[in-house]
């Protein structure tokens, strides 16, 4: 059987009386290449799109299409259920005693849960309370509540203040009792975080405790001094 794209002379006269189809040009095989990368490519438009967007454009997309955006639905959703759950809280909350049981002890299923009993009239409280607030909206998959004392506890002493308990599953997994336990009246917020990351509670990127580094240095100026000091006067005795 004679091939239909051959160059002969009969082909040509049964292509010029349509008998035969036109002879297939040759492809580029170089411009093939070329559209077939930029084809590989292509970003498809719904991997730009919000979850909205993907809804109100379904009718522009093919059966093929559709099934990979169902798949790519599926995993934005999954995402952003995961992104909402670790932004489930981000500010320090007040409760009051009859909401301990459910916001504290019977919290989520492993959920941190920081809880700090203060009264205002104490100053170092209200410092805690700051630290607390900028450390809640840090740490947003931590929930951080605070409660005034006495709607808590019956008499509760002063000394014991302020009192900071960290729960997770209904257990308490650290406390901290006191201006001394609390990190004492100059309490910096990178010490009180330093803190809360060695129970657990929260992922902090400190590298090292903040309130060492500072006894460090007091401790080396205090050797400076008193080095500075005996030279002193080992150079007055020998100037006697």
């Amino acid at each position: 059987m004679q091939d239909p794209n051959e160059d002969t002379e009969w082909n040509e006269i049964l292509r010029d009386f349509g008998i035969l189809p036109p002879k297939e040009e040759p492809k580029d095989e170089i411009e093939e290449m070329v559209l077939r990368l930029q084809k590989e490519a292509m970003v498809k438009p719904y991997e730009k799109m919000t979850l909205a967007q993907l809804e109100e454009a379904e009718d522009e997309f093919d059966e093929e299409d559709m099934k990979a955006i169902e798949t790519y639905r599926e995993k934005r959703l999954k995402e952003w259920k995961i992104f909402k759950k670790k932004q489930k809280f981000g500010e320090l909350r007040e409760i009051s005693g009859n909401q301990y049981v459910n916001e504290v002890t019977n919290a989520e299923k492993d959920v941190w849960v920081i809880i700090h009993l203060y009264r205002s009239s104490i100053s170092m409280c209200l410092l805690v309370n700051q630290h607390l607030s900028l450390l809640a909206r840090k740490f947003p998959a931590t929930k951080f509540v605070k409660a005034i004392v006495d709607s808590c506890i019956q008499h509760y002493h002063d000394n014991c203040l302020p009192t900071i308990f960290v729960y997770k599953n209904g257990q308490i997994e650290g406390k901290f009792i006191g201006i001394i336990e609390c990190g004492g009246i100059n309490l910096k917020l990178e010490e009180l975080e330093w803190k809360l990351a060695e129970v657990g509670a929260i992922q902090t990127d400190l590298e090292e405790n903040p309130k060492t580094s500072i006894e460090d240095m007091m401790a080396s100026s205090i050797r400076n001094t008193s080095i500075y000091d005996n030279d002193s006067s080992n150079s007055d005795n020998d100037n006697k």
